[in-house]
């Protein structure tokens, strides 16, 4: 009896362009890497980077990894992401990604409720010890047993991933190439609290796909990524894509506009993946003329609410994929199309990509639910993460299980277009620096503050939103931010944001 074949995974994805084009450039480091983990830019071909994932996949086999356990993943925008995270599926493990701004607190709670056997970091970012935070979280974590980094000075008892490339062992275990086992547990903040939020290979390829072909990135593409790779939508966006592709990732530890323009000039990169608001930014300075190579631009939106009222596209030579994030529910996305530049129009039903091709493969469907909220369904939306709790019910038949996730996002329909219209985020939430926190948890910072003093959230363009106070408030603040416990890279972006009212 022949077995069916199985369907791809990421590492599946990598390997097919290792065969095409072995001495091809793959990954290119950020040129500020020294400065941003102390750590030498690199530039690796699909040969040497398939080298640098054995040997870090034998090391993790070596530590005792189990096939299909949990490994918590955190690291910036350098290559070593990438490499961990196919070295990860290559020794059959689940990785667990863990954005950078998250404190000790949501470490250990991350840790803890996916059973995490080990967790990967770097030495430092930007000044932080990235370190000793693993080591702290993973002491309050029964289940970790390994705990590794890049870099140097690290702690007692932290192996080095950068000794284990050099080594190059040959160790490997057989391990099933099949789309449909798990690969990725990423972290949602709901209104219902912390929510870990398991996906397929296939999830992550689909969700890739979706944005490859709306956005038209060619195969072979070079693609300058700007956007943090800790989330669904990271992974989907940057490191799926790529591999989709074919082509050439060169990564950008966000954000120094100088670097960019500089990565996009040296490597002639003809697509960008940055948020979006970003992406406009770069639009208004004349983007034609200091990014003259670029003709696909990828815009993520956190804050999908404020599509519509975005700025007009004028760039002529680049196109503009407005990417709608819902925080790790899924992601949709659609070219700009009109002679204007405005947002595209998105209406309900089964969308496909690209969208305005008749007949394209079905990439999700958008849905008004009854509470006047968004809901998708989709390959890439993980449902049953999502499902509520059924209701209490006399009946002894099941009632059948909801098919679609609600983001919680507020939305309506414009009777005039047919469209829907984002209108507001979920209730609750409030994304501060492209980070999500419970309305009631800035209450709690202002409450430390005392009496009389200011701390509030206001709009920002790059942001969602940025913390502000008055000048003299501002020390009480960050003192308030520390006590609470806060990532302190957290703590520092709130000192540069801290504007006076």
């Amino acid at each position: 009896m022949t077995q069916p074949a199985a369907s791809p995974t990421l590492d599946t994805l990598f390997k097919r362009s290792l065969a095409r084009q072995p001495d091809a450039t793959a990954l290119v480091d950020p040129p500020n890497k020294q400065r941003v983990t102390g750590q030498t830019p690199k530039r690796l071909t699909y040969a040497q980077a398939d080298r640098a994932i054995s040997a870090l996949a034998a090391h993790f086999i070596e530590s005792g990894l189990p096939a299909n356990s949990v490994i918590a993943v955190q690291l910036p925008n350098t290559i070593e992401f990438a490499l961990t995270i196919l070295a990860a599926y290559r020794a059959g493990l689940v990785v667990a990604v863990l954005p950078l701004l998250w404190r000790q607190a949501e470490l250990t709670m991350a840790l803890n409720r996916t059973a995490a056997r080990a967790i990967v970091t770097t030495s430092k970012v930007d000044g932080i010890v990235y370190s000793d935070l693993a080591m702290n979280a993973a002491a309050e974590a029964f289940s970790i047993r390994h705990v590794c980094g890049f870099g140097t000075d690290l702690p007692e008892g932290m192996a080095s991933l950068d000794n284990a490339i050099l080594r190059e062992s040959t160790t490997a275990r057989a391990v099933i190439q099949d789309g449909r086992k798990a690969a990725l547990i990423s972290f949602d903040l709901t209104s219902d609290g912390f929510r870990p939020v398991p996906r397929a290979h296939l999830g992550l390829i689909a969700g890739g796909l979706s944005v490859s072909l709306e956005s038209d990135v060619p195969q072979g593409a070079t693609i300058l990524s700007a956007f943090s790779p800790m989330s669904f939508a990271g992974l989907a966006s940057t490191l799926t894509v790529w591999l989709l592709s074919g082509g050439t990732l060169v990564l950008h530890h966000p954000f120094d506009e100088e670097v960019l323009e500089q990565q996009v000039n040296e490597y002639a990169c003809d697509t960008l993946i940055a948020p979006a608001q970003l992406a406009l930014r770069l639009d208004e300075l004349d983007l034609a003329g200091s990014l003259p190579s670029l003709r696909n631009v990828i815009g993520l939106w956190r804050a999908p609410e404020q599509v519509l009222s975005s700025a007009s596209w004028s760039a002529q030579q680049a196109t503009l994929t407005d990417v709608y994030l819902f925080g790790e529910v899924g992601l949709f996305g659609a070219r700009r199309i009109a002679e204007d530049g405005s947002p595209a129009l998105i209406k309900p039903g089964p969308h496909g990509a690209p969208r305005e091709l008749p007949g394209s493969s079905i990439a999700g469907d958008v849905l008004l639910t009854p509470r006047g909220t968004l809901g998708l369904r989709g390959p890439m939306i993980p449902v049953a993460a999502y499902a509520p709790p059924p209701p209490p019910s006399d009946s002894l038949i099941a009632a059948a299980p909801r098919d679609y996730v609600d983001t919680d996002y507020s939305a309506r329909l414009d009777r005039s277009t047919g469209a829907i219209n984002i209108t507001a985020p979920p209730s609750g939430i409030m994304a501060v620096g492209g980070y999500r926190f419970l309305a009631q948890d800035l209450q709690e910072w202002a409450r430390r503050l005392g009496q009389g003093a200011l701390l509030t959230a206001l709009p920002d363009r790059l942001s969602g939103h940025r913390l502000a106070g008055r000048a003299q408030d501002n020390a009480r603040a960050r003192d308030a931010l520390t006590e609470l416990g806060l990532n302190p890279l957290m703590v520092e972006a709130f000192r540069d944001r801290a504007n006076s009212t």
